[in-house]
């Protein structure tokens, strides 16, 4: 154990003296960070620059509320499993403290090459934003594998995660204000990949340890609200003006919705007619994935709604039929049902704003339709273009129709989810190399190797076998505080 603690700090410092070599060289600041800057150095009413309109005015807000919920909402809702609470809560940080500093450079590398990277407030957005993807496929493989993995992982994932973005964006022109493509199916199925390749039989002895207790869940729900309470900005926080507006009311109303249909549905497909707070935790967040690409498009409030109310649906749907035939037929553990609240939602999220895009014109959005759709904007020097420059500042675009800009936005859906598959699976390959300390099977899902532990209060587990009332019953006894509560999980015999 106290070679695989070096191991993994050697690698941390050598990877944190890196990134501050990089820094160094290329990564500078702004125009409205840079003290140096002309204007910067000048009284507005000299001549200098108005602090108001400085861009930290404008996203601070919505890039603070991103930030709980990357550091706080999704930290907190991986804390439900009843014996990798510490390594759940510290690993989401660990893996985002990497991620938003490689993003910063890769991010910077692919869309400045050869230039020095700017940073900004928007930079350290967008760099939340790929840390929200490494959490996501983090969630998939859940007490699976070791720290070192896992930054592994990231790394690798995050450079997967840029190239995406901008053959999206930049190449195929799809729009996804809320990242339900980029973000959560990218994530989502990276993570599922990885996943997949890791599987072994350990996973199934160890699932005694893969439940839940009492308090752990009510940790877990702690983050599903703040996810929830701060999840239009999320959508909304990169989208300008009125288009931002839009994006938070639409987002408000679809969460919304989606918490009345999970809690039908949760009561309707148990045979007791009782709550599942798997439920409660995951699929209430599925109307902020599922409305995210068409975010701040003219969707209208009902139609954010009814977003809302089917997101509800299928993520439950998805956790009570969907995830266990992928762990029975395909071998596909997802520890925290990252496909259900990431992985169909966000699939489901494209395909409306495919048909959004389909139906989006001139007269229904005005002029912003070239703002939201920029591969609209008319060609370079067409008089449709100075038309439009009387009254809107746009860049010339290609003249899509909005039956290409459609199937542009379905050819991303495609694309994201092919690299993510790929790339999931060279990382899935690199991460099973022995190099990376894999867990053993008895540490799956166990914080107890990895971790100095109070002396009270962490559930002490053995594997009990035994018949008891003609009931066969496979759990693990937890201790917790010198008192014996048995976990059941049985099957008549």
């Amino acid at each position: 154990m106290a070679l695989l603690q070096n191991k993994l700090a050697v690698t941390l410092i050598l990877l944190q003296i890196a990134f501050v070599v990089l820094f160094a060289l290329v990564v500078r600041y702004d125009d409205d960070a840079n003290a140096a800057r002309e204007k910067n150095s000048r009284d507005h009413s000299k001549g200098g620059a108005d602090p108001h309109n400085n861009s930290i005015t404008r996203y601070y807000a919505m890039f603070q509320d991103v930030h709980v919920m990357i550091f706080i909402g999704f930290g907190f809702l991986m804390t439900f499993l009843k014996r990798y609470g510490f390594s759940s809560v510290s690993y989401n940080l660990l893996l985002s403290a990497v991620a938003i500093q490689w993003a910063v450079l890769v991010g910077g590398f692919v869309h400045s090459p050869g230039g020095s990277i700017k940073v900004g407030i928007t930079t350290l957005l967008t760099a939340d934003f790929a840390a929200a993807a490494v959490l996501i496929s983090f969630g998939a493989v859940l007490g699976k594998t070791s720290a070192l993995q896992l930054v592994i992982m990231t790394v690798i994932e995050v450079v997967a995660f840029q190239l995406n973005e901008f053959l999206g964006t930049n190449v195929f022109g799809a729009v996804d204000v809320g990242g339900s493509m980029f973000v959560h199916v990218f994530g989502a199925y990276f993570g599922l990949t990885v996943a997949t390749i890791l599987s072994r039989d350990g996973t199934e002895k160890a699932a005694g340890k893969e439940g839940s207790v009492y308090h752990s869940d009510l940790f877990s729900v702690v983050g599903t609200l703040f996810l929830w309470v701060f999840w239009p900005s999320f959508n909304a926080a990169l989208a300008p003006g009125d288009d931002q507006h839009r994006a938070v009311i639409n987002t408000y109303f679809s969460l919304a919705a989606c918490v009345v249909t999970t809690v039908a549905m949760s009561v309707m497909l148990n045979k007791n007619s009782k709550l599942d707070m798997v439920h409660i935790q995951n699929a209430t967040l599925a109307g902020g994935v599922a409305v995210g690409t068409a975010a701040d498009m003219m969707i209208q409030p009902w139609g954010a709604l009814v977003v809302g109310s089917l997101a509800g649906v299928l993520s439950v749907v998805g956790f009570n039929y969907v995830t266990p035939w992928l762990s029975s037929k395909l071998k596909v553990h997802d520890t925290c049902g990252v496909n259900n609240l990431h992985g169909m939602p966000g699939i489901m999220a494209a395909i409306v704003g495919m048909f959004a895009a389909l139906m989006a014109s001139e007269s229904q959005y005005g002029y912003s339709l070239y703002q939201i759709f920029p591969a609209r904007s008319p060609v370079v020097n067409s008089t449709a273009l100075f038309a439009v420059q009387k009254h809107l500042s746009v860049d010339p675009g290609v003249g899509r129709t909005a039956v290409l800009q459609a199937g542009f936005q379905l050819t991303t859906l495609c694309c994201t989810l092919l690299v993510a598959v790929v790339s999931g699976i060279v990382t899935g390959k690199l991460m099973q190399l022995s190099l990376w300390d894999e867990p053993k099977d008895h540490q799956l899902f166990d914080d107890s190797d990895y971790w100095l532990l109070p002396d009270e209060g962490f559930p002490e587990g053995k594997m009990v076998n035994e018949i008891v009332d003609g009931i066969h019953i496979d759990s693990i006894t937890d201790n917790v505080e010198n008192t014996n509560n048995v976990d059941i999980d049985a099957a008549k015999v």
